[in-house]
């Protein structure tokens, strides 16, 4: 993604004076290289040194702090709560910043000390350096082994990273650029060219730049007007226009941003001026970062549920076959009836009967074998006791299949779960969940953490002002719906599929369409078919839910209800969301 070093200063640029004296109330560190600064009377900043997605912006996004905060998160509470911003800087053309604060050291004495964020892919990093410059210590450690060019490790002085060998875009002189231009003797995109050359600029502002000189962004420099090419670049390279919050979206969802309009993707994608970069930087993040982040922390979960789901699919076809083998049976019973009416003309050891089949109603003959160990009436019994084997098998299989069946949705519907878990509390109590059922054996290192509160259905206020809950998990959709809810609230589910129970809290009094409406995208939304469309979701009254004995978590039935369609919308859950 294009955090380069321009829409980093972009970013520092609106930060800085909203921060400057802002206290820090509070730390968190959500992630193992995410932390958060709550600051007094401001949203949160988020650090990120996640080696993907390397930034830092305020955020309204709500985390969740893991049972025992790590020990980096402990450090840095000790050295900079209660202390206040003194400034941000970076680095010309580096993708850095340096957070200064003023704070107080172990004696009560005042001191400044630094948290530098590295943007820097694979190498990013979030290190707390004292007054004197030592490093105090860093999320990731660098040792020798690991980098002979430069440490990252507790005592020692930090140090910049070495820079790239290029031109600074903002100090490249006029005369410069038309002979670094006429150095170029073989065939060179304009846009790898400038990514070559310039420090600070990522691919999709170096294609932009060719786009808008020649039309195309794979134009050769050979084939371009090389003086026309340097008065163009001088003026782009000056970096002097206003820089804008731009998100590039595709069918509704952020593909990329910059700090200035792209018009190299034509009608392909939409763009979208945001109100600052923070609301930029959180609207594009929020949700694939936590999709990811839950995706990784979920991942041993997932492969034992998705085992135990294939397991069992599995079962169930065999299960079938063996139940359609079965459905033969009734050849075994008139088997055995011919045998028996033919026990006189069977001798001792013989192999086959050839007998008239007299329920053939054109009495044709038919062949029988027989085992030539067992006399003629055991060979008659064997086909009888056969026929009741198969009879009594049709029975348990097709009990073992509807069991099955149940035990399928029931998996698919925790994969479901597990990919709109939004924290790790909702991930253990998944996990809680599976071990009641047997699923996964309990986690021995649960009594060492501390205990966590359960976590709350996500709240939503509809557009005429009724409240929404949205259960996130099979035990908390039983609560939800079977012991919170008022038995004459309203009660939504998408049809047939697997998804969250949703609750509109009226107790009895008249619901406006609207509501209803968006209840039933909510309910759309948050579940497996969440990217469909024309959704049909079922909607009851509470009163009308009843669990039948023994039914797995979240499984309810109902008889009496009405089915709306509509589309989900992911932009509805954002907007009408709200934190309780």
């Amino acid at each position: 993604m294009p955090f380069d070093a321009i829409f980093l200063s972009a970013v520092i640029g609106e930060l800085q004076p909203m921060l400057l004296g802002a206290r820090i109330d509070k730390i968190q560190q959500p992630a193992r290289d995410t932390v958060l600064l709550h600051l007094r009377g401001k949203e949160k900043l988020l650090l990120s040194a996640n080696v993907n997605r390397p930034r830092i912006h305020l955020t309204q996004a709500a985390f969740d702090n893991p049972a025992q905060p790590p020990m980096f998160c402990m450090l840095l509470r000790k050295h900079l709560s209660g202390g206040r911003v003194a400034g941000l800087t970076q680095p010309v053309a580096e993708r850095s910043v340096c957070i200064a604060f003023d704070c107080t050291d172990e004696m009560g004495i005042p001191c400044r000390k630094h948290l530098i964020l590295e943007l820097m892919g694979r190498n990013s990093n979030l290190i707390l350096t004292g007054p004197d410059g030592r490093i105090i210590d860093c999320l990731r450690r660098v040792d020798f082994e690991m980098s002979e060019a430069r440490q990252v490790l507790p005592g020692l002085f930090y140090h910049e990273p070495p820079r790239q060998d290029k031109h600074i875009p903002q100090e490249t002189e006029e005369a410069e650029i038309p002979a670094l231009l006429q150095a170029v003797d073989c065939p060179k995109r304009l846009d790898k060219w400038l990514l070559d050359t310039f420090a600070g600029l990522s691919p999709l502002i170096t294609r932009e730049i060719a786009y808008r000189f020649c039309g195309e962004i794979d134009a050769d420099i050979l084939s371009l007007d090389r003086e026309a090419l340097a008065r163009f670049l001088k003026q782009e390279l000056a970096m002097t226009g206003e820089k804008q919050p731009i998100l590039l979206l595709r069918e509704g969802r952020g593909t990329d941003f910059s700090y200035r309009e792209i018009a190299q993707y034509g009608d392909f994608l939409t763009q979208k001026r945001c109100e600052s970069f923070s609301a930029l930087l959180d609207e594009y993040y929020t949700e694939t970062d936590r999709a990811d982040r839950m995706r990784q922390k979920s991942q041993t979960l997932r492969k034992t549920v998705t085992t135990l789901f294939e397991r069992t699919t599995r079962k169930l076809e065999i299960q079938h076959r063996e139940r359609e083998k079965t459905l033969d049976r009734e050849q075994l019973r008139r088997m055995g009836d011919i045998v028996t009416a033919n026990l006189h003309a069977i001798a001792r050891g013989q192999a086959m009967l050839r007998a008239v089949d007299f329920y053939d109603p054109e009495m044709r003959e038919i062949e029988i074998p027989l085992k030539p160990n067992l006399s003629p009436q055991q060979n008659a019994a064997k086909f009888y006791r056969d026929y009741a084997k198969a009879k009594h098998a049709e029975k348990i299989l097709t009990e073992q299949i509807a069991a099955g069946e149940i035990e399928v949705q029931y998996l698919c519907g925790v994969l479901e779960e597990l990919s709109r878990a939004e924290s790790e509390r909702d991930l253990s109590e998944i996990r809680a969940e599976l071990e009641d059922g047997g699923y996964v054996r309990a986690d021995r290192r649960k009594g060492k953490q501390m205990k966590q509160a359960p976590s709350k259905p996500l709240v939503f206020r509809s557009t005429d002002g009724c409240k929404i809950l949205v259960g996130k998990n099979n035990r908390q959709n039983d609560q939800l719906s079977l012991k919170s809810a008022h038995k004459n609230d309203i009660w939504l589910h998408v049809q047939k599929f697997h998804g969250a129970h949703v609750i509109i809290e009226c107790s009895g009094a008249p619901v406006p369409d609207d509501t209803i409406t968006e209840a039933a995208m909510l309910a759309a939304y948050y579940s497996e078919v969440r990217e469909g469309q024309n959704v049909s979701v079922d909607v009851t009254q509470v009163r009308c839910l009843k669990k039948p004995n023994g039914a797995k978590p979240g499984m309810v039935v109902y008889d009496r209800y009405r089915t709306v369609i509509v589309t989900p919308d992911r932009a509805l859950p954002v907007r009408l969301r709200i934190n309780e």
